[in-house]
């Protein structure tokens, strides 16, 4: 094996996550070599807190097939590794042609996307559908490095967690128990569940367990947090964080409900216990990985009743009912049931 080997990630944030295992291998079967992970500047910092890699660099965002200058910065940032093997876990062809051009002499990846002629290890894609995070292993198992050892970990700095806190005490936050909610969804709108429910939810938990739930999200959430009136039920913080910061934030809830979305794997990566609703997304495929700890609270996934899903459409041609057939009250159980066995632990049950 080389010195070094580069691995580069996936460009949007839950698939970059579901990766995780699949790095974990490389790093278990590899524990001598420098591994370093290539991200796009978005995921970049999180990558960082990411327990077993050595070092990240951030590749390029956007350009497409017309961006030239991108894509050779990237392989630029690439060459300066001297790395010896790259495996690539985006299908894209503009990752082979960046590594290819970067040097690096071993380029091992999935067949597809005209790329194979630049690979010097292709493997055949799964035939059947897999989840997303079993796409990822089955490729390093190809490889030679089959899933083993410790997952890999968020790890959480003193400083994010001071930050986290003092976010919170600026809003005027006291409450014994937080339960994190992200509205949002990059993929479209039918993957959202609809804010006056996300509302009615944080108000069921704030009466029955005195829970006040804080909204997290990008910018582009803020229409959707704006819709969800909770009152004293309710912090909205969407927005107002970068990732590092959501990280640290969610040190301090005790559960997370959530649309299928990055915000999902990131909290289930740190650690939390899910609720998430999923609507004409497959969660056979995308569904959180659960937690390394056996005394962990379990996810919980819902699933709404409709006979059309999964159609995996960005927005709704009929009435949205795999998402608004599931209830408030629904949700509300399935995070009490997960806050239940939390405070089962700090008792020693």
């Amino acid at each position: 094996m080389p010195e070094t080997i580069v691995v580069t990630a996936p460009n949007w944030l839950g698939d970059a996550l579901m990766a995780l295992p699949a790095i974990g291998a490389v790093r278990h079967h590899h524990p001598e070599v420098r591994l370093v992970v290539a991200a796009r500047p978005s995921l970049a910092a999180v990558f960082h807190m990411v327990s077993g890699s050595d070092d990240v660099v951030a590749r390029e965002a956007g350009g497409g097939w017309l961006g030239a200058a991108a894509w050779r910065a990237d392989s630029e940032a690439l060459a300066r590794l001297r790395a010896g093997v790259a495996i690539l876990l985006p299908n894209s062809f503009r990752s082979a042609w960046t590594v290819r051009r970067a040097g690096i002499r071993e380029r091992w990846g999935y067949a597809a996307e005209w790329r194979t002629p630049l690979l010097t290890r292709a493997i055949r894609k799964p035939r059947r559908p897999v989840h997303q995070a079993d796409y990822y292993t089955a490729l390093v198992s190809a490889l030679g490095m089959p899933l083993a050892g410790e997952r890999l970990r968020l790890i959480v700095s003193d400083e994010l967690r001071t930050r986290a806190a003092t976010v919170l005490a600026r809003r005027g936050d006291d409450a014994a128990v937080l339960v994190g909610m992200a509205p949002g969804a990059a993929y479209g709108g039918a993957k959202k569940w609809p804010p006056e429910r996300f509302a009615r939810a944080a108000r069921l938990l704030h009466d029955r367990q005195g829970v006040v739930s804080v909204l997290v999200g990008s910018p582009a959430d803020r229409d959707a947090s704006r819709r969800i009136d909770g009152g004293p039920a309710v912090v909205d913080l969407v927005g107002e964080t970068d990732l590092p910061l959501l990280v640290g934030l969610m040190t301090r809830f005790s559960a997370f409900v959530t649309n299928d979305s990055g915000a999902m794997h990131l909290a289930a990566a740190a650690g939390l216990p899910v609720t998430a609703i999923f609507g004409p997304t497959n969660e056979r495929g995308t569904a959180p990985l659960a937690s390394a700890s056996p005394s962990a609270a379990p996810h919980a996934i819902l699933t709404g009743d409709a006979w059309c899903r999964p159609c995996m459409l960005r927005e709704c041609p009929f009435d949205h009912r795999c998402m608004t057939s599931i209830e408030p009250q629904r949700v509300s159980a399935a995070v009490e049931r997960q806050i239940d066995v939390l405070k089962g632990q700090s008792r020693g049950e």
